[in-house]
């Protein structure tokens, strides 16, 4: 039987600098993990971050070991199993439209699919909407998911860390993300209780 590892999907949301950040994170960790990007995930891997193909991204992350791709379209794909021993499945960032589709379960994708498996097989969904401003539609989709036990972690970076710059913000989440999943990791700042200890 496999490992039991992690699931991440990158979807159509603007947002692809969190999901670089969060897989190359994952990858530094070792932990097992397999991933499925949508094509619209692609454009704006590519448009976001310069990273215009799979090959691209395998070399940005070192051609780790424990990552496998899947394709979006195969929804006969390892994920789309409930048998397959996933510690659970992170949507980063989730477009729109991916929510409503995880919301109402139609699965016209592998990551419509995993999300359903997640969903009945009672693992942690984890879904990073970027989306601004939120349209009744929208937040009644996130609400029906958060009924149903999903975390819904918008990508709204704090400030009281004074980031630095876009990176520091991006951190702000990925380390969220992360803790969310259990994986151990010293990606971005922790507050301390005490205000003074902010950065300068």
């Amino acid at each position: 039987m496999d490992e039991p590892r992690w699931l991440v999907a990158v979807t159509g949301a603007s947002g692809a600098p969190y999901a670089l950040r969060l897989l190359e994170a994952i990858c530094e960790t070792g932990s097992p993990l397999d991933l499925i990007v949508t094509s619209h995930g692609w454009r704006l891997l590519a448009h976001e971050t310069a990273i215009e193909s799979p090959d691209a991204l395998l070399e940005r992350l070192g051609r780790p070991e424990n990552l496998r791709l899947f394709d979006n379209e195969n929804r006969g794909a390892h994920p789309a199993s409930g048998s397959a021993p996933y510690l659970g499945m992170t949507v980063c960032p989730c477009s729109m439209g991916t929510v409503s589709e995880i919301a109402h379960g139609t699965s016209r994708s592998l990551v419509g699919r995993a999300a359903d498996v997640a969903l009945k097989e009672r693992r942690k969904l984890i879904v990073v909407p970027r989306e601004t401003p939120l349209s009744t539609v929208h937040l009644e989709n996130l609400l029906a998911l958060s009924r149903m036990g999903v975390v819904v972690m918008p990508a709204a970076p704090g400030f009281y860390a004074r980031p630095r710059g876009v990176d520091d913000m991006v951190d702000f989440i990925v380390a969220r993300v992360l803790d969310h999943m259990g994986i151990e990791h010293d990606v971005g700042y922790r507050w301390s209780g005490d205000e003074e200890s902010g950065r300068v």
